[in-house]
């Protein structure tokens, strides 16, 4: 089979930083509106809203939390595991 040339440039799309065409929407900043003390695996209520039904961690992608709040949610949730406080 022959392979395919480009004869246009026009025939790809736009691709990399120059690409005008399409601008991605900035990932909205976190609200955080809890202190760095209150993650503790004590505090169930505050763990239960960064889980699913089944009791799968959310990941950072959908809590919107920085990477050092997400390991300490992490572990506080995997500690109240331990202690059977949580599912």
């Amino acid at each position: 089979m022959p392979r395919k040339t480009h004869k246009e440039k026009g025939d790809r799309k736009n691709r990399g930083k120059g690409s005008t065409a399409e601008k991605r929407t900035p990932r909205p900043k976190p609200k955080i509106d809890f202190t760095v003390d209150s993650l503790d695996f004590k505090n169930v209520t505050l763990l239960r809203q960064f889980t699913t039904d089944q009791g799968r961690i959310l990941p950072r992608k959908y809590t919107g939390l920085p990477a050092h709040y997400q390991r300490r949610l992490n572990r506080a949730i995997k500690r109240a595991r331990q202690m059977l406080l949580m599912k």
